[in-house]
């Protein structure tokens, strides 16, 4: 198969959206996006099948020095704060007690950074309820996987009808591993040499918290009018 260019993250969002049709107009579903960079992806899926948009917030636990390196993740949805780790890169660092005291080091500073972006992108407002609804997980991919299974199990406490995860791209090994936590996966992509999220995106430039906050402005925006 020919690996596939998406010229940017709304370029993958409308295509991803081609998918994700069976969903469209759908009662009570709603589509959550990882920010940041998940967040412009779903808001074309969300427009094309025309459910609401929010986000479920979560952040990779990196190794220290190695930041894009993924010990684990957490997110947190409706107050409750999940944690899951990446047992692969555990194991290939040093065991010990200075293992578990940067692990706990680093989600200590991950979980600040959280509850700032939730109030950045939200303020006041109360996360969007999902117990009993068809919750649709929106990210600009999957390499890891640590981030969205830390969502995936923070939003599986709230008691969704269903849940499906739709990402354009994704790491094979990694796309087995959430298809098995979810009820659909839906991955437009998983080349066999996969080595980063970006190499299919042409443009893959950072997401900013502005770019997040005037997408979600859009939306409640729309619900109000």
């Amino acid at each position: 198969m020919t690996e596939p260019r998406f010229t940017d993250r709304r370029d993958a969002g409308r295509r991803l959206a081609d998918h994700l049709v069976g969903y469209r107009d759908l009662p009570d579903a709603i589509v959550l996006a990882l920010p940041r960079g998940g967040v412009p992806v779903a808001a074309e899926v969300a427009r094309a099948i025309q459910i609401p948009l929010d986000v479920l917030v979560a952040r990779k636990v990196g190794v220290p020095g190695h930041p894009e390196l993924a010990m684990g993740a957490i997110a947190s949805i409706g107050g409750v704060l999940e944690t899951v780790t990446n047992d692969d890169v555990l194991a290939q660092l040093q065991h010990g007690e200075g293992t578990k005291d940067s692990f706990a080091e680093v989600v200590e500073q991950e979980t600040a950074e959280l509850a700032r972006r939730q109030t950045a992108y939200r303020g006041d407002l109360p996360a969007v309820p999902v117990t009993g609804r068809t919750v649709i997980l929106v990210d600009d991919g999957l390499a890891t996987g640590a981030t969205m299974r830390a969502a995936i199990a923070a939003l599986r406490q709230e008691g969704p009808a269903r849940v499906t995860v739709a990402v354009p791209v994704g790491s094979p090994s990694t796309c087995d591993e959430i298809r098995d936590l979810v009820d659909e996966l839906v991955c437009l992509y998983a080349p066999q040499q996969f080595w980063a999220v970006g190499q299919v995106y042409d443009d893959f430039g950072q997401t900013s918290d502005e770019e997040v906050r005037r997408i979600l402005a859009e939306f409640t925006d729309s619900d109000e009018d």
